[in-house]
């Protein structure tokens, strides 16, 4: 099967927006097998500390609150790059110095966090995680939906 960029972009949006509603709604549907597997796949990518998390309706959501922002930031990203096309002559240059850039708030946040010198919530730690969330979304999406020499070729995944 071939994936050529924009329906790669495509899947890409389609998973991250539902990932980010899976984290949202599945805490309130706990006890289903779903939310099981959901849980499980979260612990696979993700630390679950109780104290570094968000509770919803007491129950604590699949990932932490630093991975809550990385995924709700990164689907509204992706959906945002939907509303725009990129232009042909951006270089990928900017696009990993917008990368970098947006990756500064949540480096200071885990320093900070790690020296002790930045007291941290889990607010702090969901907000600092936004920008780079949204930049790789935009980012990805944006690149595939650019792919002009792919179409028609088979890319191997």
């Amino acid at each position: 099967m071939s994936l050529a960029g924009p329906r790669l972009a495509t899947l890409l949006t389609l998973g991250a927006a539902l990932w980010a509603a899976t984290i949202l709604v599945l805490p309130v549907a706990r006890g289903s097998w779903l939310a099981g597997v959901v849980y499980e796949g979260g612990r696979l990518i993700c630390h679950q500390r109780p104290e570094r998390s968000f509770h919803l309706a007491g129950v604590q959501m699949p990932v932490c609150a630093r991975c809550t922002g990385l995924y709700l930031s990164g689907a509204a990203g992706a959906l945002a790059a939907w509303l725009r096309h990129r232009r042909d002559d951006a270089a990928p240059r900017a696009a990993r110095f917008v990368l970098v850039a947006a990756a500064v708030p949540m480096a200071v946040s885990v320093a900070g966090e790690l020296s002790g010198f930045l007291p941290s919530s889990n607010v702090s730690r969901l907000l600092s995680a936004l920008p780079l969330g949204a930049a790789a979304g935009w980012i990805f999406v944006q690149s595939l939906r650019a792919e002009r020499a792919w179409e028609g070729r088979e890319v191997a995944l």
